[in-house]
């Protein structure tokens, strides 16, 4: 089936938890961010009597804040705001509409309250960005232009515009908005050409916004910011010219650490080692106090499964932090947290080696209290993998969840462990315990079902799923695993296309989502646009069941050479596969050479 069998148990131990790593490597700062609050009040406040009616009105309001009723305490505090016409209660009414994501409310109090303070910048913004956000984009340039051709600050303007013209859906139409606004108004602001860079990016549009990058490095020679989207924008356009670029701006601006770091992890994506850890070489050489860069160059190591380099850094590195914690007590540092990584990366190692008792051995290594829950459930984890059982039930009983959440995370992983050993009755047996002493948990009644379907007792995995949407409408695994198996069974056609509308709307990039749609796609005979998602779902999950469907598509679209060649891949990734095998011989595939 494509959909996920269960998000547990919790892999703790992967690349790039490190605050210096190269996963951590900074990214592209927002070149803006919501607008924050600015000042309270532009104004003289109203004089108005506390009548006991206003007091009683906004106590009412305040209680039902209190006891989550948010949209009534905001239509209250937004009537008493008008009938006082004092901006703070309007500004009160706005931020519970907003807390209640109740937007026409919200809406409502924005105005209100810029109406009764026009010169609240922060009433202001709120109102503009409200209104951006909700489609109503009408005269939003002019209005946005305006503000900023008033400003002291033209950059601050620019950015707050950038900010409000963000919340709008459609991006391309907000790149149009901020592109509208500052035509010709400041031609030669660097900041003008970066947020239009960063808007053309959330559009969809490369090339434009890389060139609006380089607009901007041309008169911002020296920023970072502007530095990073020439390399992040650039890799997707032109990679060797933008990695070229950003190698000459270091060249220029050594002390540059963030971009140095957003360089290494882009190399190392791409798979370029020996470069990154070229790049990192340098770094060590100018700055040899920065030990996290051990770190940095560890993690380059270990992704190029240059595993005895690896461990050679990290075991250095945690000497270093062993001298630090016990010249600094735990608290006063980061020491205890930078080992934990490191030993985690260790444990990444081990098991990428095959070798659980090191990971189990360098887990049992970590001290730190924050992290002790995870680090127990991936030990039991192990222990399983092992083939350990008993061990790893007494991990796991030993252990003393802090709150519900964590006694969740528990039962799933032992059920996981179970279902891992082939042990599906006591996996079931597990989960059906933990469902009645806590129904209304969507994690449980959704491995519960999947193992129930994995036994073929469909009634009862129906009703689960049914039960976990509504739960949790918002959880795109339970409309996928019901929308495909309808799809799969070839029966509840219409359920399964309104389902799997549904997880697609969540979750339109998920590949799992895009096999099942292919799938449903495939019954109803729509062999083209079947082609198309399952083609996108195999470029990202390029495994033996997505290969089985994408191949038999392109099999009774007469492709068959295509879909020999697809099949073999599968195999070539797992020879065993069950949907896979079941295809080739139902549609009586010859052996695939």
């Amino acid at each position: 089936m494509r959909f996920p069998v269960s998000a547990f148990p919790v892999v703790l131990a992967f690349f790039g938890l490190h605050q210096a790593a190269l996963a951590a490597a900074p990214g592209i700062p927002p070149a803006y961010e919501p607008v924050e609050t600015i000042r309270l009040h532009s104004g003289a406040l109203p004089s108005v009597n506390l009548t006991p009616d206003l007091l009683y009105r906004i106590l009412v309001a305040e209680l039902a804040a209190q006891r989550g009723m948010l949209d009534d305490a905001g239509q209250t505090l937004l009537d008493v705001g008008q009938d006082t016409s004092d901006p703070r209660l309007s500004k009160r009414a706005f931020r519970m509409a907003m807390a209640a994501h109740n937007v026409p409310l919200a809406l409502r109090a924005a105005r209100q309250w810029v109406l009764l303070d026009p010169e609240d910048p922060e009433a202001v913004a709120a109102s503009l960005a409200l209104s951006a956000s909700n489609g109503q984009t009408r005269g939003l340039a002019q209005t946005l232009a305006r503000r900023i051709r008033e400003a002291d600050d033209r950059d601050q303007a620019i950015v707050q515009a950038a900010s409000i013209v963000s919340r709008m859906t459609d991006k391309r139409l907000a790149f149009d908005v901020l592109e509208q606004t500052l035509k010709g108004l400041t031609p030669d602001a660097s900041m003008a050409h970066l947020v239009l860079s960063d808007a053309a990016w959330a559009a969809g549009d490369a090339n434009r916004a890389l060139d609006e990058a380089y607009r901007a490095q041309r008169m911002d020679p020296d920023s970072q910011d502007v530095a990073q989207r020439v390399l992040e924008y650039g890799l997707r356009v032109d990679p060797a010219k933008a990695i070229q670029d950003t190698q000459r701006y270091l060249k220029a601006h050594p002390d540059r650490r963030a971009l140095h770091l957003l360089l290494a992890s882009r190399l190392t994506e791409r798979k370029e080692y020996d470069q990154a850890l070229t790049l990192v070489e340098s770094m060590r050489q100018r700055t040899p106090e920065d030990f996290d860069l051990l770190y940095t160059e560890a993690e380059i190591n270990a992704r190029a499964g240059r595993y005895a380099a690896a461990k050679g850094l990290l075991a250095e590195y945690i000497s270093i932090q062993s001298q630090r914690r016990e010249s600094i007590a735990d608290g006063a540092s980061n020491a205890q947290s930078d080992s934990s990584d490191a030993r985690l990366l260790l444990v990444q190692i081990a098991e990428q080696q095959h070798d659980l008792h090191e990971a189990i051995r360098q887990l049992r290594l970590i001290d730190e209290p924050a992290l002790r829950f995870q680090i127990r459930i991936h030990e039991a984890t192990l222990e399983g993998r092992l083939g350990d059982l008993t061990q790893a039930r007494a991990t796991l009983a030993a252990l003393k969840p802090a709150d519900r959440q964590e006694r969740v995370v528990r039962e799933l992983t032992l059920a996981s462990i179970y279902r891992t050993a082939g042990r599906s009755d006591e996996a079931i047996d597990v989960l059906t315990r933990a469902d009645r002493k806590m129904p209304d948990v969507a994690e449980i009644k959704y491995d519960l079902g999947m193992l129930m379907a994995h036994q073929g007792r469909m009634q009862e995995f129906e009703a689960l799923m049914k039960r976990v949407i509504e739960l949790d409408p918002d959880d795109a695994d339970a409309y996928n695993s019901l929308g495909y198996t309808y799809a799969d069974q070839d029966r509840n056609l219409d359920q399964a296309q309104d389902l799997l509308e549904r997880a697609l709307d969540l979750e339109p990039d998920n590949p799992y989502i895009l096999d099942s749609v292919g799938w449903y796609l495939y019954r109803i005979k729509d062999y083209e646009a079947a082609l198309e998602y399952l083609s996108r779902s195999y470029r990202v999950l390029p495994e033996a069941d997505v290969a089985a469907h994408l191949g038999e598509v392109l099999w009774v679209s007469g492709r068959k050479d295509e879909a020999r060649r697809i099949w073999r891949a599968g195999l070539d990734k797992d020879a065993d596969n069950a949907i896979l095998q079941e295809t080739l011989e139902r549609l009586q595939v010859g052996p695939l050479k």
